[in-house]
């Protein structure tokens, strides 16, 4: 199994657009803010003083103790109290446009090709299911320490190979990401799947 570099006249001809300009910079940056908020479970929670289960009873008379006012053990000040400003539940997740999202997707890709961290392979499979073998075949291509191997169909022998190697990430062409084009450092990208990146690019 050999690896190439994917060049910038390579991807053309294989219809995969390459950006010149610095167009698609801000689309990189909203895609990846939406991609990670929308990861957030949002479920963070505090209870304010009005929740804290306690007696509403003030602690001691206003006057005449020389101790500081105090009108409620429930209060934020209080050790067992409330919480002031604390987290609720909420939702952080974000929308971006189909067109962003496309035109990220491109610019990722440009990128990492006009840096020469893309290589093609005509295909990725392990037939046997081992762990050994998978490395010594990612090993053969790249001596990088995260590598994405994109593909169009992967066997489940492959994926049983490499489910527990945790710098190499296997994903089909169709659910690749641009926060996963950007992580790794090296692309692997066998035939069949540059030909779904250049639909998606399109």
């Amino acid at each position: 199994m050999s690896a190439t570099v994917l060049t910038t006249d390579a991807a053309k001809q294989a219809r995969i657009p390459i950006i010149e300009d610095d167009k698609g910079a801000t689309a990189v940056h909203e895609v990846v803010v939406a991609l990670r908020a929308n990861r957030r479970a949002g479920t963070a929670s505090a209870k304010s003083r009005s929740e804290v289960v306690g007696s509403s009873a003030k602690p001691w008379r206003q006057k005449g103790t020389g101790r500081a006012r105090a009108g409620s053990k429930k209060s934020p000040i209080w050790v067992g109290g409330g919480v002031a400003h604390g987290p609720k539940p909420r939702d952080y997740s974000k929308s971006v446009n189909r067109s962003v999202r496309r035109l990220a997707f491109r610019r990722a890709l440009s990128e990492r090709i006009k840096d020469g961290d893309v290589l093609t392979v005509d295909s990725f499979e392990i037939a046997d299911g081992k762990t050994k073998s998978f490395v010594a075949a990612v090993r053969d291509l790249t001596d990088s320490a995260r590598v994405l191997i994109i593909g169009g169909r992967f066997e489940d022998n492959t994926f049983r190979a490499a489910r527990n190697v945790q710098d190499v990430l296997l994903m089909s062409a169709h659910e690749v990401n641009v926060e996963q084009l950007l992580h790794f450092d090296r692309l692997i990208v066998t035939g069949e799947a540059l030909d779904v990146l250049a639909q998606r690019t399109a």
